[in-house]
């Protein structure tokens, strides 16, 4: 009742599954290749040492198009490229010969990537509730080297052939829209309008140890013009104001909010600086625990925003440990969000980078959702698809990784957790960029 394909990175299982195929399922043409020929109502296609359960056919009906056992939910908007389908999927052969007529024979790399998306096209995607497979061999992921796996130039090469498959999909599903590269109307005039040019926002709840090195790079800025740095201390047991008396940070240019309200999120923390009467036209992110690269980054940042007159910038940035020594070579500058295409592709990836900017009027206007993750993805998402979003891939920000980071220490229950949040955001842009 199965046809059944082995990833050629696991071929040694092939022997165990009688009739079985080894396929490159990073090829376009091989996965074609294979589901042409399938001559049996479904396909297991393994790409791990496992186990599969029997009988397994019974698991497909003709509207389903894959299964699939893992941590993570299916929605219309999980179309990122690093979602978990586990290491065993089933999938319906009637539906992969409609999907793979779509799909790119000449992708190398993001060949998966391609036939998976063009399924969803054709069938349910369904996530079972137990699983159909046993893993052999399970060796621990360094999963936070996984999540920031699309920014590391040696997967450059696949990063093109998955954004040239996805933009293609979009197509398909008449979900592509067309960048916004025109200044935001009245530009210098909402400028205008603030008490200074731009303001530093510091959400921190209980980061004593760090969130004066955050607030002293701040400070430490050398501009031109008038800046702030407003700091939203959500009820932390050790207020911040108190901190900063202690560490004789005393200076003029420092708002702390301490806000009444006891169900505020980082997204509630933003709003709350973003609509304070302090804050400057143009809003530029720090997070407690991280610190600016230079004490020029926040002129090199405002020049930017001023030439291009844009809605949003978005910098870049090098991983540190406590003590800002960098841990790796990588820089996180998503040089897959292009002028061209980046609005369509930001859909793929997880993030846009940091230091994440914003023009404060756009901000009032459509406000950060009250969450403590994704909140700054998802709005990213709205704003690009209505303003200009501009670009510095110069390294401006050091992310400290140190045991409280909201993404450290990851788990594959808080990683599914957080790609779930994420994906939700996507759903809700994808349908609003459908309509």
């Amino acid at each position: 009742m199965l046809n059944i394909a082995i990833s050629d990175t696991c071929a040694n299982l092939a022997d165990k599954f009688e009739g079985s195929r080894t396929v490159d399922f990073r090829s376009g043409e091989a996965i074609a290749d294979f589901f042409e020929g399938a001559d049996k109502p479904c396909s297991l296609l393994i790409m791990g040492d496992v186990s599969p359960h029997d009988p397994l056919s019974t698991l497909v009906n003709k509207d389903t198009a894959l299964m699939y056992y893992s941590g993570e939910e299916f929605m219309l908007g999980s179309v990122r490229d690093s979602f978990d389908f586990g290491q065993c999927v089933l999938v319906n052969n009637a539906i992969a010969k409609e999907a793979v007529k779509r799909i790119d024979r000449t992708t190398t790399l993001a060949g998966f990537y391609d036939f998976r998306l063009q399924l969803s096209r054709f069938g349910n995607v369904e996530r079972v509730a137990e699983p159909f497979y046993d893993v052999n061999v399970h060796e621990g992921d360094d999963l936070d080297a996984a999540h920031f796996a699309y920014c590391d130039p040696k997967n450059r090469d696949y990063q093109i052939e998955a954004e040239r498959v996805f933009t293609k999909f979009l197509k398909d599903i008449d979900c592509i829209i067309k960048p916004v590269n025109e200044p935001v109307a009245g530009f210098d005039e909402i400028k205008r309008r603030y008490p200074a040019t731009a303001s530093v926002i510091i959400p921190v709840k209980d980061r004593d140890e760090v969130i004066c090195d955050a607030i002293q790079s701040a400070l430490g800025q050398r501009t031109n013009f008038l800046f702030n740095v407003i700091v939203v201390d959500n009820h932390s047991r050790m207020p911040v104001r108190r901190i900063t008396k202690f560490r004789g940070i005393i200076d003029p240019r420092l708002v702390i909010i301490e806000p009444e309200e006891d169900d505020l999120n980082i997204g509630g923390c933003w709003n709350k600086a973003i609509n304070d009467p302090r804050c400057g036209a143009i809003a530029v992110q720090l997070d407690s625990d991280d610190v600016y690269s230079s004490e020029n980054t926040l002129q090199t940042i405002v020049d930017k925003f001023l030439a291009e007159k844009c809605g949003v910038l978005v910098g870049s940035y090098r991983l540190t440990d406590i003590d800002l020594n960098p841990i790796n070579d990588i820089i996180i500058d998503h040089r897959e969000y292009t002028p061209e295409n980046g609005v369509n592709n930001a859909l793929r990836v997880n993030g846009f980078g940091a230091p994440r900017c914003y023009l404060t009027e756009l901000v009032r206007k459509h406000q950060f959702k009250n969450v403590s993750y994704g909140e700054d993805y998802d709005l990213c998402l709205r704003l690009s698809r209505r303003y200009k979003l501009s670009r510095i891939f110069d390294v401006l920000y050091l992310c400290r990784r140190w045991g409280k980071n909201s993404d450290a220490n990851l788990t594959p229950e808080k990683l599914a957790d957080f790609n779930r949040k994420k994906d939700q955001f996507r759903t809700d842009e994808m349908i609003q960029r459908m309509r």
